[in-house]
């Protein structure tokens, strides 16, 4: 029997992925945002596609900072969009 991959959705564009496809954003315990690339990190997670347009999307509509239930800081942004173009890339 195969074994069943767990589904979860961008906050962005709302549609349904295997959790490979994309990528964890979390929320520390220390109120720091960031991508968490191996789904580990402790603290409360939003799930986006791995691409920088549903990124954007997500922060446009605030729909990131809902889910992970916080203001995010322009310079967390920033980090975001870089690890997101690192994540797109390779």
């Amino acid at each position: 029997m195969a074994k069943q991959v767990p589904v979860r959705q961008c906050v962005a564009c709302r549609e349904h992925r295997e959790k490979p496809q994309l990528i964890r954003v979390v929320r520390t315990p220390e109120g720091q945002v960031m991508l968490d690339l191996r789904g580990k990190a402790s603290g409360r997670g939003a799930y986006l596609c791995r691409s920088t347009a549903c990124l954007e999307r997500a922060l446009k509509t605030r729909a990131l900072s809902r889910a992970l239930n916080c203001e995010i800081p322009e310079d967390m942004i920033e980090r975001l969009r870089e690890q997101m173009r690192e994540a797109e890339n390779g």
